[in-house]
């Protein structure tokens, strides 16, 4: 079989559509190759074994298993990553899991199954099934699926990875491109998924994780908290394998049960320093309120911490709040290589995870303990119908966090085997002081902003900021540099030359106040992280007291309140604008009363001056859903705003609404109100009457059908005489009568004083043949005399059931 790219592109299949894009240039040059394939064999036998340009060891691409584990536990998933290290990017892609020792021409040749995380950025190949590739061909670094590992007995799997870069396909059949896991014997059930080994690095290393938080009403816009979403603060360390601070499958502490309910890291940080001799660092960064802001109103929080050979491990958490018990982090998540050397950078999407403790189902539920304690577990959008995260279609849920563990310096000396690469040595060098300034002449900015109060209040290093604003980029293929600058400092009175100086840790969150109403008082406390070199004693205060206000006027009437919130997002992208904060009723008054204390407080805020420039807008996005599910209704369709929103405002549209039409909705069948019961149709003995009903509106487009339009019941008016010419005389009195009735209303008006009326007219047809129909006749008013003064002389209607026996 001779696959070319006019071949592909005939397909119509999405998936192979995406395959075909990036893999056409490097497959348009080996048709020779795909010609030795056999027609016998499947397409993922031909994806596997197309060459192109192939290259092999090439180290700037990487596939690796979350955790680094040797062994997979059947039924288990495990997060995969393929990556390329800056400046290197890929195209497209191909990621499969084959049974050790197999070609992968056979169904059964492949293990496990993979399951898609971004549907933006991977899908399954339309021809080969158990297969992932790209969904749209563009350049990227990164890529994340998840792998649920076979069932027992499959014996060792091969996960390998193709990377299609240009006219070149890189591969590995051993290597950065390949991993292999062997099934866990079952004598290891109940150990931990992921043994961490022992590290074999020198030296230390220090690391900056800088926490993002992707999790705001448009990412998740289900039951989202507007009013107090928040952050908690950030706590946790790098320790050795002898403690867990939390790990999956595990039950959560005291300390981890106060973060993921209350979002208070006091206790965990107890529980942290109490293990002293296997931490290193106790890592801490400050709650945000709210969850996300851009980056360039609010810096994404971040702290840096060592590890060294017997504690290489870190890991952290912090609250979503408000929620039951949810929370995201890392656990033990291992910074030393098997090269003996340390991990340069970690990149790791977050979903949140139940600590097991409450039972709640929504971000505001009330508490709701859960007795006995569960386990710690991830989410899933499974879990429950009210959950904000429900799908029940049961895709992945989508992230609500990302953290980067980077590597900043290294000190002692190195003992890995491995070289580093260019980022590496970079990465330990000072930074060296710009003399020149490198910005385009097509970049046009204001002038820099001051420097910003470091970070760090104490000796401990820290990091201040200045900013700048692009006003224009007068050509848009030359990129312009950030604006923003960062430069590493100490608090104020601190020298890295001064030998008497110790080094101090954060303060801890502020103590609750000591009284729940009126005046008391509330402690923090820091600790020595470093003592003095030259012996001296540290003078610096470990413990601050100061007084707290939570209610002046303590009454029944008086209401607990909590602290406030930060401010919010100034109202205005640039000048005057207003921002907000709030804060909540804790407890209300004691006597019933309403509480009077303001919840809200507003003030003008100043953003940088407007400017006018020209608007960038983003192409127009594909229609919306239509309003309705059937008939008319709206759909409308975005584009955003691309050019920094404080530079001006932009007068272009950003929304279209227009109509739709979709078929039309179902018409239920209507009908008018019985009629009156019809005579006994026997004169004597066991008869029947009927009633009809008329159809107003027949059912259209699906609509329930109508129900009968004839209802008939029994009817008996007296025994029929056996003698038959009492019968007979009986029914001639009957005619006589019916004739003479018939005669009066021919005559001149006996019947209707002042007035001559017509004969009736004849009946007219049935409007049905059958089921149930009617017949009218009619009467007219012929003449009326001038000295009527009755009312009812005038036109006269009879209606009558007609072919009543069923269709």
């Amino acid at each position: 079989m001779r696959l070319s790219p006019a071949s592909l592109r005939l397909s119509r299949s999405p998936a192979l559509l995406a395959l075909a894009l990036p893999l056409a240039a490097a497959l348009a040059f080996s048709d020779e190759t795909l010609d030795k394939v056999p027609k016998s064999e499947g397409y993922c036998s031909r994806i596997l074994r197309v060459q192109g340009t192939r290259r092999e060891g090439y180290t700037e691409f990487s596939l690796r298993v979350e955790g680094d584990p040797d062994f997979y536990k059947p039924g288990t998933s495990y997060r995969v990553t393929l990556s390329a290290a800056p400046p290197s990017y890929f195209r497209g892609f191909t990621l499969i899991a084959l049974k050790e020792n197999r070609e992968g021409d056979k169904e059964e040749d492949h293990a496990g199954t993979f399951q898609i995380i971004d549907e933006e950025e991977t899908q399954f190949m339309s021809n080969c099934p158990v297969a992932v590739t790209e969904s749209t061909p563009r350049r990227r670094t990164r890529i994340q699926v998840f792998w649920i590992a076979p069932p027992a007995g499959t014996g060792c799997v091969i996960l390998k990875a193709s990377i299609v870069q240009k006219r070149i396909i890189y591969f590995q059949d051993e290597g950065s491109l390949t991993k292999k896991l062997c099934e866990q014997d079952s004598t290891f059930d109940g150990v931990t998924d992921r043994p961490i080994l022992d590290c074999c690095a020198c030296g230390t290393a220090k690391y900056r994780l800088t926490f993002y938080g992707n999790w705001s009403e448009k990412t998740h816009p289900k039951d989202y908290p507007r009013r107090a979403n928040h952050w908690s603060a950030i706590i946790g360390g790098s320790h050795s394998k002898n403690y867990v601070l939390w790990e999956y499958g595990g039950y959560a502490s005291e300390g981890v049960r106060q973060v993921a309910e209350l979002g208070s890291p006091v206790k965990m940080e107890e529980e942290i320093r109490q293990q002293s001799d296997e931490v290193l660092t106790v890592i801490k960064a400050k709650a945000q309120w709210p969850a996300w802001q851009p980056l360039n109103v609010r810096a994404a929080p971040s702290a840096e911490f060592s590890v060294d050979r017997t504690r290489h491990l870190m890991s952290f958490l912090t609250m979503m709040g408000p929620s039951p018990d949810w929370n995201v982090g890392l656990s033990a998540e291992d910074l030393c290589t098997k090269e003996c050397g340390w991990v340069q950078k970690v990149v790791q999407d977050l979903i949140p995870w139940d600590a097991g403790t409450d039972s709640g189902v929504t971000y505001e539920s009330s508490n709701k303990p859960t007795i006995p304690q569960e386990k710690i577990r991830p989410l899933t959008s499974l879990d429950h119908p009210q959950s904000p995260f429900y799908d029940p279609e049961g895709g992945s849920i989508t992230q609500v966090a990302r953290v980067v563990i980077e590597r900043i310096a290294r000190k002692g000396e190195q003992c890995n085997i491995v070289p580093d690469n260019v980022d590496d040595i970079v990465a330990d060098l000072a930074p060296e002081e710009k003399d020149e300034d490198d910005t385009p002449e097509t970049c046009i900015y204001s002038n820099w902003s001051p420097w910003s109060a470091c970070s760090s209040s104490t000796c401990d290093k820290g990091k201040r900021m200045r900013q700048r604003m692009l006003k224009a980029q007068l050509d848009l293929s030359v990129p312009c540099p950030d604006t923003q600058d960062f430069q590493p400092c100490t608090g104020p009175g601190c020298s890295d030359e001064d030998g008497s100086t110790c080094t101090m840790s954060e303060w801890i969150t502020w103590s609750p106040c000591s009284i729940s109403c009126g005046t008391g008082m509330r402690s923090r406390e820091r600790y020595v992280k470093q003592f003095p070199e030259d012996g001296s004693v540290c003078t610096l205060p470990t413990e601050e007291t100061e007084k707290c206000t939570v209610n002046e006027e303590c009454s029944p009437s008086s209401c607990l309140m909590t602290e406030w919130g930060e401010w919010d997002e100034c109202s205005a992208t640039c000048g005057m604008g207003m921002k907000k904060r709030h804060r909540m009723v804790k407890m209300s008054p004691a006597d019933g009363s309403m509480c009077k204390t303001e919840t809200s407080q507003a003030e003008k805020c100043m953003m940088p001056e407007c400017h006018t420039i020209p608007c960038l807008l983003s192409p127009w996005s594909e229609w919306s859903d239509c309003s309705v599910t059937c008939g008319k209704g709206m759909r409308t369709r975005q584009r955003m705003l691309k050019s920094l929103a404080e530079l001006g405002d932009c007068n272009e549209e950003l929304e279209q609404v227009e109509k739709c039409m979709l078929p039309e909705c179902p018409i239920d069948c209507e009908l008018t109100e019985w009629s009156q019961w019809s005579e006994c149709n026997k004169s004597c003995g066991k008869g029947h009457m009927i009633r009809t009903r008329m159809i107003q509106m027949e059912p259209q487009f699906g609509g329930a059908p109508c129900p009968e339009t004839v209802q008939r019941k029994k009817c008996r008016i007296r025994k029929c005489l056996r003698n038959p010419s009492i019968q007979k005389l009986r029914w001639r009195e009957a005619r006589e009568s019916r004739r003479s009735e018939q005669l009066r209303e021919e005559s001149d008006g006996d019947q209707f004083p002042g007035c001559r009326m017509r004969p009736w007219t004849a009946w007219s047809e049935c409007t049905k043949l059958c089921g149930g129909g009617i017949q009218e006749r009619y009467m007219t008013v012929k003449k009326r005399f001038k000295s009527s003064q009755f009312t009812s002389c005038k036109d006269k209607k009879e209606i009558r059931a007609c072919h009543v026996h069923p269709c």
